[in-house]
């Protein structure tokens, strides 16, 4: 995935707590095979109404979405962060996460950021107000900047460590391959080995 320093853009104003996975994403379009595509189902129902925040014209090319508490409960459906990376949100502000749904986002360089209630209101109320003027996630001095506010948030240190250096899970490995290719050598011949990703045994 690629390295992720900060999100800068329009912020969205989704007022609403407890919005489920299902909700983000309906289950009827998991049926994709792949990781793309699956931004035209976000809010699939809700954006049935011409009224729905994301059908409106000034939110269009939001990269920031601000939003209620306990964002992604529910299933623990990963197509879910995937939908909303994919409709183009690089960061999500919220009081509180689903910890499955925050662990998902963080696999794929997706940042979830916690604020104070108080703070993420009036981050809703500015966007509301105010819709063009942009908001800055920075995750190198893990900070929220905008017009209406200045806040440092808290990130747990390795999640930071891989979004900032663009480290999924495979990354992570292949972060340790000098390491691996020594454990290699050091086990016995009779033993499999990985060769290119691939393990095999030696010939008998």
């Amino acid at each position: 995935m690629d390295a992720l320093q900060r999100v800068v853009g329009r912020a969205v104003p989704l007022d609403r707590g407890d919005i489920d996975t299902d909700q983000i994403i309906p289950s009827d379009a998991l049926k994709i095979i792949g990781r793309s595509g699956f931004g035209r189902f976000l809010f699939a129902q809700w954006r049935e109404d011409p009224g729905f925040v994301l059908n409106l014209p000034q939110y269009q090319g939001a990269k920031i979405l601000v939003t209620g508490p306990n964002f992604g409960c529910g299933s623990s459906r990963e197509h879910a962060p995937w939908a909303l990376q994919d409709y183009g949100f690089g960061a999500i502000i919220a009081p509180s996460f689903a910890d499955i749904f925050k662990n998902n986002c963080a696999k794929i360089g997706l940042l979830a950021v916690e604020l104070p209630p108080e703070a993420v209101q009036v981050l809703l109320e500015a966007a509301t107000r105010e819709p063009e003027k942009p908001v800055t996630v920075d995750l190198e001095s893990c900070r929220v900047v905008s017009s209406a506010v200045n806040l440092p948030f808290d990130i747990d240190p390795y999640v930071r460590h891989r979004l900032l250096n663009g480290l999924d899970d495979i990354g992570v490995s292949l972060s340790h391959a000098d390491e691996i290719a020594a454990f290699e050598r050091r086990r016995p011949a009779h033993l499999p080995v990985v060769v290119d990703g691939n393990s095999s045994r030696p010939p008998q």
